[in-house]
């Protein structure tokens, strides 16, 4: 298993959020643990169905998500004529 095939999406649970191996737990909540502080050791000692790759998983989805939206903001921006020169990525 792919760290990416870990996340899944299903309309039927969680709205459709993003979440980890089909379980009720959404990448944001692992996210938000993450930002408010919690130690991987702490979100796995509290959630023990969860594995350390799925904590990583969730930061690899966020991460792509992260270079996914700046793309098209940037390409959004060249589209406008904001942006000057080349764009060679998805044009």
């Amino acid at each position: 298993m792919s760290s990416l095939d870990r996340i899944t999406i299903n309309p039927a649970v969680c709205h459709g959020n993003p979440i980890i191996r089909g379980m009720r737990i959404r990448v944001m909540d692992v996210l938000e643990m993450l930002g408010s502080g919690m130690s991987r050791d702490e979100i796995l000692e509290d959630f023990p169905y969860l594995e350390s790759e799925d904590i990583d998983a969730c930061l690899l989805f966020a991460a792509m998500l992260e270079a996914d939206q700046s793309l098209i903001e940037l390409r959004q921006l060249y589209v406008a004529g904001q942006i000057e020169g080349e764009f060679p990525v998805y044009v």
